[in-house]
């Protein structure tokens, strides 16, 4: 699916102090869409592939892509420690599928050499919503959101299995099979989603995540 930006005049007349410095983790996955929805809510969107690009960002975005993969990229470029380090001191981040995975504590269904990051108290199943071919749409209530349900695109996606008791869940399957499954959650300045907000061209997950940088 590919997004339809709708032109934002906030972003658009924001003053260029009040646009935070906002890194994509560009190592694997779909950076571009999330580099262009950034882009539309205000932010400086800035490729991240070493550790002083990490240290120059107020805030990070995890994309989609193969968790493994990303974790091993991590540590060939040398970012796994600086980026648990960052996380640790409060630097603001979002995941989303695979950057879900990323950030948890703990990961099920992942192969034994997997690395992840602890951004956020929660046990999250790799894959839980099974292969490619049973990716999936549908329209979610999320919490702290104007602007009623929130179509949500599932692909290989994960979804949380324990969530910590200072970690909010923002949002589950409403019906079907995988009903009351949580597929988004923050705890404090960590964001994660199960479903990939950047493809559908509602900005509202990431003008949440702007926000939350502007206000760390």
């Amino acid at each position: 699916m590919n997004a339809s930006w709708v032109s934002d005049p906030a972003a658009d007349t924001a003053p260029e102090l009040s646009r935070p410095t906002i890194g994509v983790l560009a190592l694997q996955g779909d950076v571009r869409e999330h580099i262009a929805a950034l882009a539309h809510c205000g932010a400086e969107p800035v490729l991240v592939r070493r550790e002083s690009e990490l240290a120059a960002v107020d805030g990070l975005v995890l994309p989609g892509g193969e968790s493994t993969a990303i974790s091993k990229l991590l540590v060939a470029f040398d970012l796994l420690q600086p980026l648990r380090a960052r996380l640790r001191d409060g630097m603001p981040a979002f995941g989303s599928c695979a950057g879900m995975i990323l950030l948890a504590s703990e990961v099920l269904d992942t192969r034994l050499d997997a690395q992840h990051l602890n951004g956020i108290d929660m046990t999250v199943r790799r894959n839980a919503f099974g292969r490619q071919v049973d990716s999936f749409e549908t329209d979610l209530d999320f919490a702290g959101l104007d602007g009623g349900p929130m179509r949500a695109v599932f692909i290989r996606a994960p979804w949380v299995e324990r969530a910590g008791e200072r970690v909010q869940v923002l949002a589950t399957v409403p019906s079907g099979p995988f009903e009351g499954r949580i597929v988004a959650v923050r705890e404090g300045n960590v964001l994660a989603t199960s479903f990939h907000p950047e493809v559908t061209g509602d900005l509202r997950v990431h003008r949440m995540f702007v926000e939350m940088v502007r206000a760390a």
